[in-house]
């Protein structure tokens, strides 16, 4: 089961239909609904962190999520999500050079995990004024993807699974979104 935190997103539930369309059980909660003891209770398989209107710090419990779960159970962000995960590790979330709001960009990628067998470079559709600053990020992570003015487009941990897209791959203007979500889940599921 995929535990869906919802940053009060109009973007939420198209993520939500894709994971469904891949067979997955979604449970969906506003992000000032749960707790972390009431996550734990629900024991699910993956947590994915939604994206939102607002920062990393304004995201009710996303980053208390991510830091407490952070190894115990794979964690995948979406914009706002992986904003906050890069922030909770230490990284700085910046106001961006340049507004992407409903706006493509061409994105490189590294080809693992989640872009494993992706085109390279693929078009995907972004949604954000904030970005993760690069100087910033922590060493334990790596950058999964880019543009070609070399801002981060998605972040990998190292040693954890937890991964983040700047991106929007439910996007219908977003080539290989449904790909992506599905190399996620497979990446990281424990055999089912």
């Amino acid at each position: 089961m995929i535990l869906m935190i919802d940053n009060y997103d109009s973007f939420t539930y198209n993520l939500v239909q894709y994971l469904g369309q891949l067979g997955e059980e979604l449970v969906v909660k506003r992000n000032d609904e749960i707790t972390i003891a009431e996550i734990e209770q629900l024991q699910p398989d993956f947590l994915m962190i939604s994206p939102g209107p607002c920062s990393p710090n304004e995201a009710g419990i996303s980053m208390e999520a991510i830091q407490y779960f952070a190894g115990k159970i794979p964690i995948f962000g979406v914009c706002l999500g992986h904003q906050s995960i890069a922030q909770v590790f230490g990284g700085e979330v910046v106001r961006a050079e340049r507004l992407m709001h409903g706006k493509t960009s061409t994105i490189f990628h590294d080809g693992k995990t989640i872009f494993k067998g992706i085109q390279n470079p693929f078009v995907a559709t972004r949604y954000h004024s904030l970005i993760v600053k690069k100087e910033t990020l922590p060493d334990c992570f790596e950058i999964s993807a880019w543009t070609e003015e070399d801002e981060i487009m998605a972040i990998r941990h190292k040693h954890f699974p937890i991964e983040g897209v700047q991106f929007h791959p439910e996007s219908i203007m977003t080539q290989y979104g449904l790909d992506m979500l599905k190399n996620f889940i497979e990446q990281y599921k424990k055999g089912r």
